[in-house]
């Protein structure tokens, strides 16, 4: 099982405005011996406090709640220098929702359905707790699709800076860039490129510093906002 970068149990702050949800989480997530729940909040606001306090490594956090929803403290969260490791996991009812894209733009590293199954919840925690994305490319496609619909003025804004943000990128990072927004992984584009895992790491650093991204899900968005990957691929 995954555990933290120290060898300790991953831990995880659980942020939902409704009492049984949270403490339903904090009850499921402690039976799993490499998961420790550390605390708990009931908005935005006492999430990105409590964060900052307990510095966890995964904040599952529903996206709609009151005083300060999901996505501005996601933005707060992953805007914030002393939080760099802290990862975000949204909670949310559907799988394409209009909030899911705007909490993956805001800095969530993925989002988890909250009927998931709590084998699903634990590997989806260890998943993101990794560095890791957990969006399948065929939902990030689906909400690039459906939302560049219904929010235009917002989208073409995004183009325009993702697009900026891309044009920094050499041959390479920009291949390596679509490899990652089409699910590959690290292993499979190293041998897809003929590089080592390591080397394909460094890009990746690089990447994300060019494009200010804070994870592999960032850099989907990045690359289908772009244009160098097309919705529909």
């Amino acid at each position: 099982m995954a555990r933290s970068k120290q060898g300790k149990p991953i831990r995880v702050l659980v942020a939902d405005d409704q009492e049984l949800v949270r403490s339903g989480y904090k009850a499921i997530l402690n039976t799993f011996s490499n998961i420790e729940v550390v605390g708990m909040a009931k908005d935005g606001k006492q999430a990105v406090d409590e964060a900052l306090r307990l510095r966890p490594d995964v904040v599952l956090m529903d996206i709609r709640m009151p005083e300060e929803n999901g996505i501005e403290a996601t933005k707060r969260i992953v805007g914030n220098p002393l939080l760099e490791d802290v990862h975000v996991l949204v909670l949310t009812t559907f799988d394409v929702d209009e909030h899911v894209y705007d909490a993956l733009e805001a800095g969530a590293s993925g989002f988890l359905l909250k009927d998931a199954d709590p084998e699903d919840i634990a590997e989806a925690i260890e998943v993101v707790a990794a560095g890791d994305a957990l969006i399948q490319p065929s939902v990030m496609k689906r909400l690039i699709q459906t939302f560049a619909r219904t929010r235009p003025v917002a989208v073409q804004a995004s183009a325009e800076d993702a697009a900026t943000r891309v044009s920094t990128l050499t041959d390479r990072e920009r291949e390596i860039l679509v490899a990652v927004a089409r699910g590959a992984d690290n292993a499979q584009i190293a041998e897809d490129l003929f590089i080592s895992p390591a080397t394909v790491k460094t890009h990746l650093a690089r990447i994300m510093s060019k494009t200010s991204s804070h994870d592999r899900a960032q850099l989907v968005v990045v690359a289908y906002e772009s244009g160098l990957v097309r919705p529909g691929y």
